[in-house]
């Protein structure tokens, strides 16, 4: 097993003046769960496909433990990667793609079919080594795809998008059966996805991408709690972080004619236009008697242990969608108005013009 660092790495293609990555720099423990997430275009596969050796590496450099492989070609590098479509062989049975890059590798038949059985018991796959990827389930075929990973016995998995063709409640029970599988293996993973749910719920550390820059590393429930920017707050969370535009005040914050309460270390850095960012589940329901703010019902979204209240205020700098959680029996209904506040711990002070992070 094996750390992994990027250093200033950056990928600029021929054409192109603006680097698809630049200057990007991670440090990745030795058997660390990364995630890299971001919209698309972001420069995440970009940033895995370099360290798989399958894009260029225009500037700065990318090591696996001490040794810098920046120039390597990808059969040198130790890596094993698992693809969005899979690129199983057709013609093959399963236990013959699981076994194929280490025929080519020379490895004698009796020790790949020992390293094949042992990646099919840990995937449960061993009812299927004599079928072919046609007979399979895109779940069965995506697990194959791991099985040919784990059978080389890399320092390092690369894993760009896998569950991106699976169906929703299959991606659920398949991210949960490859995080615990990692940390069994405990083989160094770096892990790419656009979905910040599935980068929240599998990794140790998250990196957030945007337009080829690295936003923000940290853990899931430190990116959620303090989000470096605007951009990371408004990207991690779902729902999203709501996003109201508002104007510096006497330790708060005023929202047109209302005024959201602010913690002190933001309220003494802050200065002219702000923006706030309050979660779904920090507004607190009052009486219009206690100063709330306005939000009119639009729809509730009812899902079983609580629900979430989509609405409109119409006060000035409030986004078109305001987004509450409630309690799952609260009585709500469309075109009904309620009041919210929130508690000055809760709210996250941006400046508008940076996107910088202004709260504590």
């Amino acid at each position: 097993m094996a750390s992994v660092s990027f250093k200033n790495a950056q990928r600029v293609y021929p054409g192109s003046t603006k680097p698809a990555v630049d200057d990007f720099s991670l440090d990745i423990e030795d058997g660390e769960f990364m995630v890299l997430v971001g919209p698309s275009g972001c420069g995440k596969s970009t940033s895995l496909r370099m360290l798989a050796g399958l894009e260029e590496v225009t500037d700065g450099s990318i090591f696996i433990g001490d040794r810098d492989i920046t120039n390597l070609p990808p059969k040198d590098r130790d890596i094993a990667m698992v693809f969005q479509n899979y690129a199983l062989y057709p013609h093959m049975t399963v236990a013959d793609n699981m076994a194929f890059s280490l025929k080519m590798a020379k490895v004698g038949k009796e020790e790949r079919m020992q390293r094949v059985a042992e990646a099919a018991k840990l995937l449960d796959l061993e009812d299927f080594l004599d079928r072919k990827p046609k007979a399979l389930s895109g779940g069965q075929r995506q697990r194959v795809a791991m099985g040919r990973a784990i059978v080389r016995q890399p320092q390092v998995f690369c894993m760009d998008e896998p569950l991106s063709n699976l169906d929703a409640k299959l991606r659920v029970s398949t991210r949960t059966q490859i995080a615990a599988l990692q940390q069994r293996l405990g083989i160094t993973t770096v892990y790419v996805t656009h979905d910040q749910v599935e980068a929240m719920t599998m990794g140790d550390r998250v990196a957030v991408m945007k337009d080829g820059l690295l936003q923000q590393v940290d853990t899931p429930l430190n990116l959620y709690d303090h989000p470096s920017n605007l951009f990371v707050a408004g990207f991690i969370g779902s729902p999203a972080m709501n996003l109201v535009s508002a104007k510096a005040g006497e330790g708060a914050a005023k929202i047109g004619d209302y005024e959201v309460p602010i913690d002190r270390a933001a309220s003494t850095k802050m200065q002219g236009n702000i923006t706030v960012g309050v979660r779904p589940e920090a507004w607190r329901i009052v009486s219009e008697e206690d100063g709330g703010m306005p939000v009119k019902v639009t729809v509730v979204e009812e899902l079983g242990a609580d629900a979430y209240v989509y609405g409109t205020s119409g006060v000035e700098g409030t986004p078109d969608d305001i987004v509450v959680r409630i309690d799952a029996r609260r009585d709500l209904h469309k075109g009904e108005t309620i009041y919210v506040t929130t508690n000055p711990e809760s709210v996250h002070v941006f400046d508008t013009e940076t996107g910088e992070r202004l709260s504590g």
